[in-house]
């Protein structure tokens, strides 16, 4: 049997063949990082930007902490003041949804019971985010993304 040899040609097949496995998965990469953005935050940085100092220091200044947990087909959102008591807020608007694509994205109907906010949702397993402004009793905004993990 003759023996073969790795001429020019057999090198340029494995370097051109190389190069197109790796270019198109690059493309197919970017292709599912563009498809699956949810979007903007805001319409117009800039604007956004010359009023985030007094938006921060008012909402620093409520000194809420917020923490999110999924028991039992309910997500309870808990909005607490400096010295631990629950605040009721005079509007809650809330997204929940997952921090890669926004098809699971809904708006939970918070009910204030007392400690807490609680919404009927069933979620899978894994990370989500919620997506909330709530307005204090002087009409201070306070927003924030509350990372929540539900471990399956």
């Amino acid at each position: 049997m003759a023996e073969r040899k790795f001429t020019g040609k057999h090198a340029a097949a494995v370097f051109i063949g190389a190069f197109a496995v790796i270019i198109s998965v690059n493309l197919v990469l970017a292709f599912s990082a563009v498809r699956t953005f949810p979007g903007l935050e805001v319409k117009n940085s800039y604007v956004a930007s010359q009023q985030f100092n007094e938006k921060r220091d008012a909402q620093e200044a409520l000194g809420w902490t917020v923490a999110a947990e999924a028991q039992g087909g309910l997500l309870v959102l808990s909005i607490t003041d400096s010295n631990g008591h629950p605040v009721e807020v005079s509007e809650l608007e809330a997204v929940l949804g997952r921090a890669t694509h926004v098809k699971e994205d809904m708006a939970p109907e918070f009910l204030f019971d007392g400690s807490a906010y609680v919404a009927k949702a069933e979620l899978g397993k894994g990370n989500w985010n919620i997506r909330m402004v709530a307005k204090a009793a002087d009409g201070t905004e306070f927003s924030q993304r509350v990372v929540l993990r539900v471990k399956g």
